[in-house]
């Protein structure tokens, strides 16, 4: 552990770490372009220089490691000046066009010229090399040479991360540039992470260009939800709409990266097809109706069932799309209040994609959740069975698309043989279809919960964006159902359920929940 003095500050790091983690630690910032922590060291823009005690001259901060009793000067006047002509020298031919760039307010050209250089050009608009603009180079990728200062971020990560190597640098001098190899496409499943780590405008995500300037985007913290894997994330929104989905580092889950399915999953959330406000069939058309109106309906309908033909003819479906609090609740809700038989569904297609890297066959963020959850539950397609012979006359649907998993003909079949169907979900589909009562639920970016991934760390998801029109949280209507069946208090907020939830279920007690937010934290082992 060795103790080094960084522009006049006392810091003890780990022995390996280079300079620029090093005074990170001392929340100073040396600048740099080509540094990426998740990449090679490759020390070729030199914006990173500093001034180090004894040594003959200025050495990258990069690729200088700590050492016992180093004195680092990262302000020096002699750094300034060094600064200030890497600067000039990355600006000599690129096109200024800030205004129209799409990376402004995210980019370190920007910025570092404002913080370090602030001088004319000395070289004459007309003498400047121009290269290809604005180049199609992959589905979700627009490649602009005119701005890129040949950091090389992108060519390291397809080589050390992908191992595609789509991209490479070409020509000589002042005409070198990044550009694709003979007959290739930007086309692999991580495509998106070269915009994410550009640090000027050269590569930018054609999904979200141009839609909004970043210095007017929130940012809340979540996970991915598109398969098991659980990828932190961070939500982009502005006024209630969610915008895009960016990679958060998390070196125990997805290091500083997420593949474009993810990525691009934001555009599920909103739009077409959601459903907006509580509905109830009404012969061959649909009712809206109020929420009070609409649980006392479900209250109503089950316990009628119940009476008539005893709790067996009541089941509810549960999916692995569900936060831990909607599990919990839902098992309550159904088991403990109705005594009703629970069934759960993590289903994926047979065709998923997955690697070896972040992609997950296991489609749903949730698996894991389920089955530490609930235990001894039915077995889905028996219930779907007793369903179709009449035994269950009652289904209560929870994120559960019966319609992409079973088929068609299983709906049709439930369609014709059961009493009631209530359908908690956020989007109009298939098997909404088949429901007598329909309540809208918030989507994961609409609320807070927990999911546990596939290596078994719980991590939570922050409400980012409110549910659109009468869209409830999960976890509060179904509190609220549960209230009116049992005359239970409804919890405040999700963290009052998952210390309820935490209570009951052993392997959940040493978590906490505000701690969850951060990194998230590995369930007790054997849960």
């Amino acid at each position: 552990m060795p103790t080094l003095e960084i522009d006049g500050q006392s810091v003890t790091v780990e022995d390996g770490l280079n300079l620029i983690q090093a005074a990170e630690r001392l929340g100073i910032e040396i600048p740099h372009y080509c540094y990426h922590p998740g990449l090679s060291i490759a020390g070729n823009c030199r914006m990173c220089l500093v001034e180090i005690e004894k040594a003959p001259k200025l050495q990258i901060a990069c690729n200088t490691r700590v050492a016992e009793g180093m004195v680092v000067r990262t302000q020096s006047d002699k750094v300034k000046h060094a600064r200030a002509a890497v600067l000039e020298f990355l600006l000599i031919n690129h096109p200024i066009d800030c205004p129209i760039c799409d990376q402004a307010g995210e980019c370190k050209l920007q910025d570092y010229y404002m913080d370090y250089d602030r001088q004319e050009s000395r070289f004459a608009l007309e003498d400047k090399v121009h290269k290809n603009k604005a180049r199609d180079i992959g589905p979700l990728i627009m490649l602009d040479q005119e701005r890129c200062i040949l950091c090389t971020r992108c060519t390291r990560f397809l080589e050390e991360v992908t191992g595609t190597g789509e991209l490479g640098v070409f020509q000589r001098g002042d005409h070198c540039a990044i550009d694709l190899f003979p007959d290739r496409r930007l086309t692999n499943a991580y495509s998106g992470n070269v915009a994410d780590i550009c640090p000027v405008g050269a590569l930018t995500n054609k999904d979200f260009r141009f839609r909004a300037r970043v210095w007017y985007l929130d940012h809340t913290a979540s996970v991915c939800t598109t398969c098991a894997t659980g990828c932190n994330i961070d939500i982009h929104h502005r006024r209630g709409e969610v915008l895009r989905f960016r990679p958060r580092h998390n070196a125990d889950v997805n290091q500083y990266w997420m593949c474009d399915e993810g990525r691009l999953s934001y555009k599920r959330l909103q739009g077409e097809g959601r459903l907006l406000q509580p509905v109830v069939r009404d012969g061959a058309a649909w009712a809206v109706r109020g929420w009070t109106e609409a649980r006392a309906l479900l209250r109503t309908r089950l316990s009628e069932i119940v009476a008539a033909h005893g709790a067996g003819a009541v089941a509810g479906v549960v999916s692995a799309q569900a936060t831990n609090e909607e599990i919990f609740l839902f098992g309550r809700l159904m088991r403990e209040a109705l005594g009703a038989a629970v069934a759960t569904l993590a289903w994926s297609p047979v065709d998923a994609t997955r690697d070896d890297f972040l992609i997950d066959a296991d489609k749903n963020p949730n698996s894991a959740g389920l089955r530490a959850l609930l235990t001894d539950v039915a077995d889905l397609d028996q219930v779907l069975a007793e369903a179709r012979r009449g035994a269950v006359r009652g289904l209560v649907l929870l994120r559960a698309d019966l319609h992409a998993a079973r088929g068609s003909g299983v709906l049709d079949a439930l369609g014709d043989a059961l009493e009631f169907v209530a359908v908690l979900d956020t989007h109009f589909g298939p098997t909404a279809e088949i429901g007598d009562l329909l309540l809208p639920i918030a989507t994961f970016a609409e609320t807070d919960g927990t999911f546990i991934n596939r290596a078994g760390r719980v991590q939570r998801v922050h409400e980012a964006v409110p549910p659109p029109a009468q869209s409830a949280r999960g976890w509060q209507l179904l509190s609220e159902l549960l209230g009116d069946v049992t005359g239970d208090a409804v919890p405040v907020d999700a963290s009052a359920v998952f210390t309820e939830l935490a209570a009951t279920h052993a392997a959940f007690r040493q978590l906490s929940y505000s701690r969850l937010g951060e990194l998230g934290q590995p369930l007790a082992a054997g849960a």
